[in-house]
């Protein structure tokens, strides 16, 4: 699909990198002693990997990455919901819901904990180091998840391009403004108003409401 692309300053998107890598590798040494915790409590937990095995995301321009993300789920949980017959229900409930689901019983107890506190989103510091992903931005959508939620809301194929014009990023705008609780319509224009509004100042503004997003766990599913 064509992207719409807001221009910004070079000087903007030079502050904007350094920024990444600066709070990037200040909050992995940070929160390391959190990341070791979780890794040791997901592998008492239950079998499986630490970190998560799934689907590639969207990038800038379109580009698929791998999305680095704490394993909350049961082993291979996105391919058991698309392929096993057992899921078919919840499958489509999952794409009628925005590609989200109260009640996903693939969730394990410690997979509950930081899921609700976003701490399965840590491991995303590398991939903005790396240069996949920034601090702030839009949500990082799965191929199939824009392509079925824009077959149900065709009004959002311009907030799509637009969105895909910039990087994903660990936070955003509709994180900290009710998360998971926001339909895909109405997150993806969410996500678009960020990309023409973007400053230091806004992104600033985004990472400071961002703990309490954290910790109230508001909107998590």
């Amino acid at each position: 699909m064509p992207i719409i692309e807001i221009k910004k300053s070079g000087l903007y998107e030079f502050a904007k990198r350094l920024m990444d890598i600066l709070f990037a590798s200040m909050l992995i040494i940070i929160f390391s002693p959190v990341m070791l915790v979780v890794s040791i409590a997901i592998k008492l937990d239950s079998e499986g990997p630490v970190f998560a095995d799934t689907p590639e995301r969207v990038g800038r321009n379109g580009k698929l990455f791998k999305m680095y993300k704490f394993r909350s789920m049961i082993e291979n949980a996105h391919v058991i919901l698309r392929q096993n017959p057992k899921f078919t229900k919840l499958y489509d409930r999952y794409k009628k819901s925005s590609y989200k689901l109260k009640d996903d019983p693939r969730i394990t107890k410690v997979g509950h904990f930081i899921r609700k506190h976003s701490l399965d989103e840590v491991p995303q510091l590398f991939n903005i180091l790396r240069g996949e992903m920034s601090l702030v931005g839009p949500r990082a959508y799965y191929p199939d998840e824009l392509r079925e939620q824009q077959k149900k809301y065709p009004q959002t194929k311009e907030a799509v391009c637009i969105v895909l014009s910039i990087k994903p990023g660990l936070t955003g705008y509709w994180q900290v403004s009710g998360r998971s609780e926001i339909n895909f319509d109405k997150r993806i224009e969410m996500d678009a108003t960020y990309v023409r509004k973007r400053s230091i100042i806004y992104d600033l503004w985004i990472i400071l409401k961002t703990p309490w997003a954290m910790i109230s766990g508001q909107g998590a599913l």
